[in-house]
């Protein structure tokens, strides 16, 4: 049966590209009209599905999903583009064709073919809220209004790239205790499994004369070398049930409870809720949009449970009438200080420059508490890790060499 590739525009305005087999071009348009498509082109294939086609839809499978620092890209070369003069539906589709990953060039020709249609840019954000979350979409929907697009295209850019830095940052923080942990693990698995049972020909019928740490460590060897099926099997259990469990809500509000506890991380993840709560606060009242909804896309974007239902209460108390720093006083997440800072702000119309200036003062509370976490786990891991090594090191050797002196 004769392929034809087509080429059409769906009901929500995305342009499509694919294969369809058919009997004749006028029955091929006629199965995509009835899809509800408008057809933009359709060419007739000689061989079925040729070598370019598959190309690009394997290139299609391994290309992955967008991430946020494609979203950074996409806005600085927006926010230039469009400060050069160059018009919106112009812009995108110059963005489109030199943007090498296939899905997000998808995502722009959908948001050129939106904007041709008619609709608002902001609007066409809002098909993608995975890539353009309600901060991003306010923002340009506040700047369609007051005409300042370029400029607030720019402001964008700058909270996108400060959050990157900001989420580098706290990852890299994490990692270093989890390879250290898993070095340790797989230190102490291999001590377990491979060395202690050469020395059990050795103590073979010496129990009585070892300590009990060396009995203990034997015994736990052998348990381990005889039920390694079952231990491998709970322990991708007890991962994937832990995963699970963060996954739901008491789960979540647990790990976030965790996270503002635990003595070593809970300043530098205080630091990090406090400094991404109010500059994104910032950015929304100065960039116009309305307070309830300031509030709302706060609270969403705050990244902790606890902080989400503290944003939460405010939003219902200025719905009511109170002013923020009323529903700020009964909670104990944010500073008192902060929360002064806050009612003068209010209190003078300079919220917005009050707020730019306290997440900047976070901001830098952040990067000091990050540097202090990783310098406090940096000798702890160490230490953790060189007692167990030397924890089973000992338990080995000193009965070596309790029994070489009863040889003597």
């Amino acid at each position: 049966m004769p392929a034809y590739r087509y080429q059409v525009r769906s009901a929500s305005g995305q342009v499509v590209v694919g294969v369809l087999q058919s009997e004749t071009a006028a029955s091929a348009a006629s199965k995509l009209r009835s899809q509800g498509n408008h057809v933009l082109a359709l060419t007739p294939l000689a061989g079925g599905i040729d070598r370019e086609e598959l190309l690009t839809r394997l290139k299609q499978l391994n290309s992955g999903r967008p991430t946020m620092k494609h979203v950074l890209d996409f806005t600085t070369q927006l926010a230039v583009m469009v400060r050069a003069g160059i018009g919106l539906r112009s812009a995108l589709e110059g963005i489109a064709e030199q943007t090498e990953h296939t899905r997000f060039k998808q995502i722009i020709l959908g948001l050129k073919s939106d904007v041709e249609s008619g609709k608002q840019f902001s609007e066409a954000l809002t098909r993608h809220p995975k890539l353009f979350n309600p901060l991003y979409v306010n923002m340009v929907r506040a700047s369609e209004m007051s005409g300042s697009f370029g400029k607030m295209l720019d402001r964008i850019a700058s909270f996108l790239s400060q959050q990157i830095e900001t989420r580098k940052m706290v990852i890299g923080a994490m990692i270093y205790p989890g390879v250290i942990a898993t070095m340790a693990v797989g230190v102490t698995v291999f001590l377990l499994t491979f060395v202690l049972p050469k020395f059990a020909g050795v103590f073979e019928g010496k129990e009585e004369a070892l300590p009990w740490a060396t009995k203990f460590l034997m015994a736990l060897s052998a348990g381990v070398r005889a039920n390694w099926i079952v231990l491998v099997g709970l322990t991708f259990g007890a991962i994937i049930g832990l995963a699970m469990f963060l996954r739901t809500n008491v789960g979540g509000l647990w790990l976030d409870q965790m996270k503002l506890t635990t003595p070593i991380f809970r300043k530098m993840f205080r630091a990090l809720y406090i400094s991404r709560s109010l500059q994104t606060m910032g950015e929304l009242i100065n960039a116009g949009v309305p307070m309830l909804d300031t509030i709302v896309i706060t609270g969403d974007i705050s990244g902790n449970r606890l902080y989400k239902k503290m944003w939460r209460d405010v939003y219902s108390g200025v719905k009511q009438g109170r002013k923020i720093t009323s529903e700020l006083q009964t909670s104990k997440l944010l500073p008192h200080a902060v929360t002064q800072m806050i009612g003068a702000g209010e209190e003078s119309g300079k919220l917005g420059e009050v707020l730019d200036e306290v997440s900047t003062f976070y901001a830098k509370q952040l990067r000091d508490a990050i540097k202090a976490v990783t310098s406090m786990i940096e000798p702890l891991m160490i230490v953790i890790m060189g007692s167990i090594v030397g924890f089973i090191a000992m338990s080995i050797i000193l009965p070596i060499f309790k029994m070489s002196q009863i040889v003597k």
